[in-house]
């Protein structure tokens, strides 16, 4: 039997509605949402709080999921967003990640570069509380 592929991000806007994002190290060196793979007995809500302290060394907590499961049949993945609030400052906050080499909060009108449709949608999404639902994605389409 084939094994599925799962994993979680998070959109986490700060007090002036701007989303945090972090700039991967591989890759097309883009900006995305926290996020990643989940790991072995570990809920979704989970990976996404993992991630976001692996990513950012900030510390979040789980409010809500948004209402669509992304899956992407080019590697037979779903992907679950959860809205998050930060609970520590986040002054100070950083992480050692090898994949990550910045990151920041953007306002939603003006998202760094370069960042795929599927960021700038799953943030859209959960900003206008999208009807729950399968969405399947396709292959990204760069915003340079």
């Amino acid at each position: 039997m084939a094994k599925k592929f799962i994993g979680a991000a998070a959109v986490i806007l700060d007090t002036a509605g701007r989303v945090l994002l972090v700039k991967h190290t591989y890759g097309k060196l883009n900006w995305e949402l926290p996020g990643g793979a989940a790991e072995e007995k570990e809920s979704l809500a989970g990976t996404a709080i993992r991630e976001v302290l692996e990513e950012t060394g900030l510390a979040v907590a789980v409010e809500r999921m948004v209402g669509r499961i992304y899956y992407d049949p080019n590697y037979d993945m779903h992907h679950f967003v959860f809205c998050c609030r930060l609970v520590t400052d986040t002054a100070g906050a950083g992480a050692d990640s090898p994949e990550i080499s910045e990151w920041g909060h953007f306002p939603i009108d003006a998202l760094p570069r370069p960042i795929s449709d599927f960021t700038v949608r799953r943030i859209q999404d959960a900003i206008a509380q999208c009807d729950p639902g399968v969405v399947e994605i396709g292959p990204r389409v760069w915003i340079e």
